[in-house]
């Protein structure tokens, strides 16, 4: 059962939006990142200086994988142009409609991704 027009355009618009909201996020993330600490100096107590690296260093994590959503956001896109969306990129079985509505930027099914992450592919 491979997607409909319609729900491929549903998709679409999903994958758009959390395109547009996640890229929003990432401008702000980097900008905190980026911000210069004006407390630093030996007036600050290490321990604060301790909890405002470790802060920094979430926020790093946090954006790394914001940034990966975003590729896999953009390679589904880029499926969609080539009508390919909803085919695994690893298999090309189609993707069950379930992931796709929990994952909509899935471009493996669950076992190809297993498969990916375990290093058997």
């Amino acid at each position: 059962m491979s997607l409909k027009k319609p729900e491929i355009v549903k998709f679409k618009k999903i994958l758009e939006d959390m395109r547009a909201q996640l890229t929003h996020s990432l401008k702000g993330s980097n900008a905190e990142v980026k911000k210069p600490d004006e407390s630093t100096g030996y007036s600050q107590h290490q321990a604060d200086q301790g909890t405002d690296d470790f802060d920094r260093t979430i926020s790093l994590e946090v954006t790394s994988k914001e940034y990966e959503i975003l590729r896999h956001i953009d390679r589904a896109l880029k499926k969609i142009e080539e009508n390919t969306y909803g085919i695994c990129d690893i298999t090309g079985k189609e993707i069950p409609i379930a992931r796709l509505k929990a994952i909509p930027y899935a471009t493996m099914t669950v076992e190809a991704q297993s498969k990916l992450e375990k290093g058997l592919l």
